[in-house]
């Protein structure tokens, strides 16, 4: 078994994928074998609420919102997440976004 991969799931606008891309680069996420700048995303809908002190990229505090955005998985080495997720917030206009962080066993890749 290989604990030595991390998927991470990224909750952002479409307007910031380009963004997103370079600042992955720049980390060499998403680098598999004799590939790099591998990732795959998908289009989302998803919803929050602003709650009272929040300053949102989009909505309105004490408002449900519900906008599509895009989930972008990229596959990382687990001992470069806290340089990667820094090169995430760099770029990403949320005030709180969403990573997710999900150990991979077992994936293939050495």
């Amino acid at each position: 078994m290989n604990e030595s991969f991390v998927k991470l799931e990224i909750f952002i606008p479409e307007t910031h994928l380009d963004a997103l891309k370079t600042a992955l680069m720049s980390v060499d996420a998403g680098h598999i074998g004799n590939y790099d700048a591998c990732l795959s995303f998908s289009r989302v809908m998803s919803s929050w609420r602003p709650l009272p002190g929040a300053s949102p990229y989009l909505g309105s505090e004490g408002r449900l919102s519900c906008e599509p955005e895009l989930k972008v998985e990229v596959t990382i080495r687990a001992e470069r997440m806290a340089e990667t997720i820094r090169a995430i917030r760099a770029v990403h206009p949320y005030e709180e976004p969403v990573i997710n962080a999900i150990p991979l066993v077992g994936t293939g890749l050495a």
